[in-house]
């Protein structure tokens, strides 16, 4: 099978054709028009009409202005120390009464629950992936654990935090690892 040459080829002559007779009738146009050149003159002429028009309409409300309307700008007197009123002496009872007052607030103790919690990260099928998740772990002055476990589908070594004595340390935590894109933690009861 021999290859084809289209660059040597060239373009074929249809298309040559095509494109000369799609100039033909632009080049027509505008001898085919009823005024023959006259239709950008005629224009001209309504826009020079309008504008004398405008012209006269505005120089025709010109003079039909109010004359009850006071044209006179008022202007200011200075004012002098007669004229002035007195500046009134400013209380404010907020500053007499704010030192005196306090306010009570009931605040209950949180109660120290028995439960413990742990924050798994992740669960990796190779140590050395759970390592690595345990170095960025450390870099936020955090401590994580390695756990292996073993069961019917494999082995993992799961990346945990923890013990902690409340849910908000657990939260306090994860919310420090969100910020350097580890947003795979969750927050369990601590059950080892």
């Amino acid at each position: 099978m021999a290859q084809r040459d289209y660059v040597s080829r060239g373009r074929s002559p249809q298309k040559k054709k095509a494109a000369n007779n799609k100039r033909k009738p632009a080049a027509n146009a505008q001898a085919n028009t009823p005024s023959g050149g006259k239709l950008p003159l005629i224009r001209l002429v309504g826009v020079f009409a309008l504008v004398i028009g405008f012209g006269v309409f505005l120089w025709s409300i010109k003079d039909n202005v109010e004359e009850d309307v006071d044209t006179q700008v008022a202007r200011p007197v200075a004012p002098t120390e007669e004229t002035l009123p007195e500046l009134p002496e400013e209380e404010w009872e907020y500053i007499k009464t704010l030192p005196g007052y306090e306010v009570e607030v009931e605040v209950k103790e949180q109660e120290k629950s028995d439960k413990r919690y742990l924050m798994q990260c992740a669960s990796f099928r190779t140590r050395a992936q759970a390592e690595e998740m345990k170095a960025k772990i450390a870099f936020q002055g955090l401590e994580a654990l390695i756990r292996h476990s073993s069961g019917s589908n494999g082995e993992w070594f799961r990346v945990i935090l923890g013990p902690f004595e409340s849910k908000r340390d657990a939260e306090k935590a994860k919310h420090s690892l969100r910020k350097v894109n580890i947003a795979t933690c969750q927050i369990w009861y601590w059950n080892l």
